[in-house]
């Protein structure tokens, strides 16, 4: 995309893990707002992103990217 601008900041619950919600801006993160309702509705965890396979390259690695993050555990800094 040659487009270096845009964020994805994950909430989670510190007691629980539980999915609370996401902040998403730049280009075409529409595309991703379907993942984050998948999540809410079923309550995820932030072990349930974790562990989930996000492929490359795509833009949904920065859901992924920001979990990890969240935890200290980022794959690409």
């Amino acid at each position: 995309m040659s487009n270096t601008f845009g964020f994805v900041k994950t909430l989670f619950n510190s007691e629980t893990g539980e999915f609370l919600g996401a902040h998403l801006i730049g280009p075409d993160v529409t595309e991703m707002i379907s993942t984050f309702g998948l999540a809410i509705s079923s309550e995820s965890t932030e072990d349930e992103f974790i562990n989930t396979v996000f492929a490359h390259p795509t833009l949904s690695e920065s859901i992924h990217e920001s979990v990890l993050s969240a935890f200290g555990k980022p794959l690409h800094f």
